[in-house]
């Protein structure tokens, strides 16, 4: 009997291989396009993490929120030359008033542009070192000049929604990890139930001298194929989805949403989804054909 990797005519009429495509195909091919999914929705939240996490280290916001307006702009004057002389500071630019109407526009309507309106001056500032001393140094050098200013971190006011990626990413994670034990799961009761269904079939192999390694190739190899062909069809078909998906994200013109495509590697790591559940199966096969055997035959 052959043990080759692709087995022989004689091999696959043993056990009922030329019967077409088998339910165990199509089951692989459902749990692989869903394990796909869940794959390419925690790699895309990772990376939007990652480039949320570049964008908003180091980036403060300085409010001046005195209500006299002549005192507003002078406190404004002072924050913005302390801040560019402070060591910390890489970069201090005030919001000018025409891009702060633009800002509240959605919500106040043409009132954003009313100059009797009391916005506060701003100033964005982006800092060479990230730490909290750094920040400290930088909140002294401002309230200093500008009494009435109020410093913001934009990792602050963002980390609800850095903990809410972060979330979803663990859950992908976990939905990834149960996908891979249903599927060991379904690929042990199938091979025990043909096991069971080729009984008398496999006395006979035994009589004529073929071993349970040799009996378990049989059933590892056409699992694996099995899994290989289900999983490289749920795969194609969860990629064409999760680039439609993406492609609909970069249409709406969000920077957020824009943040999750995914990145060469990530379309790597997913194209090698259908390969590891193969040897998944492989071993999974294995285990349970030559635990099998060793109980009751």
């Amino acid at each position: 009997m052959s043990v080759a990797l692709i087995a022989s005519t004689a091999d696959r009429r043993l056990l009922d291989e030329s019967r077409g495509t088998r339910v165990m195909t199509w089951i692989m091919a459902i749990m692989l396009f869903l394990t796909v999914l869940a794959a390419a929705l925690g790699l895309g939240t990772l990376g939007a993490a990652a480039l949320l996490d570049r964008q908003l280290a180091g980036r403060l916001t300085v409010q001046i929120v005195e209500p006299v307006e002549a005192k507003r702009l002078d406190q404004a004057a002072r924050a913005l030359a302390a801040l560019k002389s402070t060591r910390e500071v890489t970069r201090a630019t005030e919001v000018t008033p025409a891009k702060l109407a633009t800002l509240l526009r959605p919500w106040l309507g043409s009132d954003a542009a009313d100059p009797d309106l009391p916005i506060p001056a701003m100033i964005d500032v982006d800092l060479r070192v990230v730490d909290a001393a750094a920040v400290a140094r930088v909140r002294a050098a401002v309230r200093q000049v500008a009494p009435s200013a109020r410093i913001d971190r934009h990792e602050s006011w963002m980390s609800p929604v850095r903990d809410f990626m972060a979330m979803v990413s663990w859950l992908a994670g976990g939905l990834v990890l149960l996908m891979a034990a249903a599927t060991a799961a379904v690929v042990i009761l199938a091979a025990r139930a043909g096991l069971e269904t080729h009984r008398a079939t496999i006395e006979v192999l035994h009589m004529l001298g073929s071993t349970d390694v040799q009996v378990a190739r049989l059933f590892q190899r056409r699992i694996a194929l099995d899994t290989l062909l289900g999983g490289l069809l749920g795969t194609a078909l969860a990629l064409v989805t999760v680039g439609v998906i993406g492609w609909q994200l970069r249409a709406l013109g969000s920077d957020l949403l824009a943040g999750l495509a995914l990145s060469t590697r990530d379309w790597i790591v997913l194209g090698c989804l259908p390969i590891a559940f193969a040897v998944l199966a492989t071993f999974a096969a294995r285990q349970a054909v030559l635990g099998t055997l060793g109980k009751y035959l």
